[in-house]
């Protein structure tokens, strides 16, 4: 799965034990009611978040992560999370105006020169 947007946090390294670390990053979704997706990169992944920064355009690739955790009293909770495990940037999606294909010059169209204005064609207008 992939989630694209742009960066809007890149949070610290985390250091939960002495073997696990985590990373997490927010990415604003480019839609019409923009989600704002808190992903988690883990242990060496954590570097990949090394090249990048608030606003930049990204694609993350992800897996969903869930678990389940009986706490003292004896009740069952569930809990879910976003892990990343690639980021790369994005393409601008605009083109510079000197990367537009050229548009065709005015005199690059040749004239007719079989019209004949007596003929009378069956347009209605």
């Amino acid at each position: 799965m992939e989630v694209t947007g742009r960066v809007k946090v890149i949070n610290p390294v985390q250091q939960i034990s002495a073997s696990f670390k985590k990373r997490e990053i927010v990415v604003t979704t480019e839609e019409q009611y923009p989600q704002h997706i808190m992903i988690e990169f883990t242990q060496d992944k954590t570097d990949l978040l090394n090249n990048y920064a608030p606003g930049e355009q990204v694609k993350v690739s992800i897996n969903l992560r869930g678990r389940e955790w009986v706490n003292p009293q004896g009740e069952t909770k569930y809990f879910n999370t976003i892990q990343g495990w690639r980021i790369e940037k994005m393409q601008q999606e605009m083109a510079a105006p000197s990367q537009m294909p050229p548009m065709p010059a005015a005199d690059a169209f040749e004239p007719a020169t079989n019209f004949n204005e007596d003929e009378h064609d069956d347009l209605p207008f």
